[in-house]
């Protein structure tokens, strides 16, 4: 428990010499101020006359940026509030109600942990503690998750009904643009979801260090919930720069991981991304990824191949 930046950092002046990043892997002080080019999709008009327009543009900001944020998605911003309340509400528990969830073991289903899967080996650390649980079928998962706060299982469990709605409801749309069969990310592709809910505390020094590192999400679709404190940066290959995500009450940021690109042959992308660190305040983040059964091999859907269009590289994922 004494390795989570939230147990020492409250009042930390600077850095320790363990999360202090090389020169080169440095953010730098750069400043990235938030992008307002990255895609804003009402979900509200799929539902109308709108709707193929409305998945025109989810497909190309999947191809262009690999990133979007959907408003009027069917979440209530009741419980969106709720669920932003509880979760930082569970960060300032007391170091005793959380003992029993921190662990370094991979292979226990709900842990808290800080960094990074390799928190034991790496040489320098982020500046990120995680709340890491999953959510499907609920009734079977919901008895792992944190007792306290105490109203934890009710209101994350409601949310988690409601991600997932939202999830399958874009994975449609996507389908649809894509020409694919009905449901064809249903089922088996779609059989997992996980939370992870990822507290950032302020930081001394943001220049030196980083939330998390650069990287692309290897499940199909993630859906964030970023709050109203920013630090999420995209990198698009085409400027060669970082965008920052700009944080929009109630919206859904969503980026397309790397199993969707290789499922789609290349006609989406996932994205790399990177969190940054906040000097004046704490953020707290949740991030719901899908993603297919452990079963399943992934490989480009058979309607998306032809002369014109052959596999992506080859690639196939077990």
């Amino acid at each position: 428990m004494e390795a989570l930046v939230s147990s020492w950092s409250t009042n930390a002046q600077s850095l320790p010499e363990n999360y202090v990043f090389p020169p080169r892997q440095r953010p730098g002080k750069l400043i990235v101020p938030p992008c307002k080019s990255i895609a804003l999709i009402d979900l509200g008009k799929a539902e109308s006359s709108d709707r193929a327009e409305t998945i025109q543009k989810i497909l190309e900001a999947s191809q262009e940026c690999g990133f979007f944020q959907v408003i009027n998605h069917g979440v209530s911003d009741n419980l969106i509030d709720e669920s932003m309340s509880i979760f930082k509400e569970f960060f300032n528990l007391p170091a005793e109600d959380k003992a029993s969830l921190y662990s370094t073991d991979l292979n226990k289903s709900c842990r808290l942990y800080t960094s990074n899967f390799t928190y034991e080996t790496e040489e320098v650390h982020f500046w990120s503690d995680i709340l890491r649980h999953p959510c499907h079928p609920l009734q079977d998962q919901v008895q792992i998750w944190p007792e306290k706060p105490t109203r934890y299982r009710e209101i994350v469990g409601a949310y988690s009904v409601e991600l997932r709605k939202l999830s399958l409801k874009i994975l449609d749309l996507i389908c649809e643009g894509l020409g694919l069969e009905q449901g064809y990310f249903g089922d088996e592709l779609s059989k997992g979801q996980m939370l992870s809910v990822n507290h950032y505390s302020r930081c001394p020094d943001p220049s030196l260090t980083l939330g998390l590192p650069k990287h692309c999400d290897p499940n199909l679709k993630t859906v964030v919930l970023q709050g109203n404190v920013g630090g999420l940066q995209v990198y698009k290959d085409g400027h060669g720069q970082w965008l920052g995500v700009e944080p929009l009450p109630h919206a859904f940021v969503v980026n397309i991981g790397y199993q969707l690109q290789i499922i789609s042959n290349g006609k989406l992308r996932g994205a790399e991304h990177r969190v940054m660190t906040i000097p004046r305040e704490a953020r707290t983040t949740a991030a719901t990824f899908i993603n297919p059964s452990p079963d399943c091999v992934i490989h480009p859907a058979e309607a998306l191949v032809n002369l014109s269009n052959p596999t992506l590289q080859g690639l196939y994922i077990r």
